[in-house]
């Protein structure tokens, strides 16, 4: 079974983080969570759940105060982990090496140990300092996948975009999902559109 972290910190899309938990569990993957206290407080605004509905979704949950959990260690075994989504804050302490909690110190561990981190921005526009961030956890070997659907698979509601960003997120992991309309081919699409 996959092990995998997932953090939910203070930036505005708790709604990503949410549905990502939901569909790492149909997808029998152990996760870890962590919700930052600004991310609960999003939790409530956002979607109406408190973080003890989420913990209840969830293997194992930790404090992001708790920097002695076993998965601030590089020893713990964790296929990846996700930081959805990613406030510029998390984003900066991560980049600078800060670890003042768990977050930080799980993503740390992740980047020393070459594990696959998974970040969502969701923040606009992006300041110098933002991108400078980004791409200095780009080299650092993260990946960057900004909560920014697409629009080719004819999305009908909020779900379905933001179905896509969970469905780019479990891409990245490796893990097989169903939950958007894949491309397949412009020739295609324009064919189906003169038959109409």
């Amino acid at each position: 079974m996959k092990q995998i972290i997932l953090a939910i910190s203070g930036a505005s899309g708790s709604v990503y983080g949410v549905r990502l938990l939901k569909a790492l569990k149909a997808s029998k993957v152990a996760v870890h969570l962590i919700i930052s206290p600004t991310a609960a407080i999003n939790l409530r605004l956002e979607t109406g759940m408190n973080a003890d509905d989420l913990a209840r979704l969830a293997d194992h949950t930790y404090p992001a105060h708790d920097l002695s959990a076993p998965i601030s260690s590089g020893s713990f075994p964790i296929d990846g982990m996700v930081v959805a989504p990613c406030s510029t804050k998390t984003l900066a302490a991560i980049a600078n090496g800060y670890s003042d909690n768990l977050i930080t110190r799980a993503a740390d561990v992740a980047l020393k140990e070459k594990r696959t981190l998974i970040l969502v921005p969701r923040e606009t526009p992006l300041n110098q300092i933002h991108l400078e961030n980004m791409l200095t956890l780009a080299r650092a070997g993260a990946i960057l996948l900004p909560a920014s659907p697409g629009f080719y698979h004819s999305p009908k509601t909020i779900e379905d975009l933001v179905d896509h960003i969970v469905g780019k997120i479990m891409d990245a992991l490796h893990i097989e999902h169903n939950l958007y309309k894949r491309w397949d081919g412009l020739t295609r699409t324009s064919t189906k559109s003169k038959r109409k």
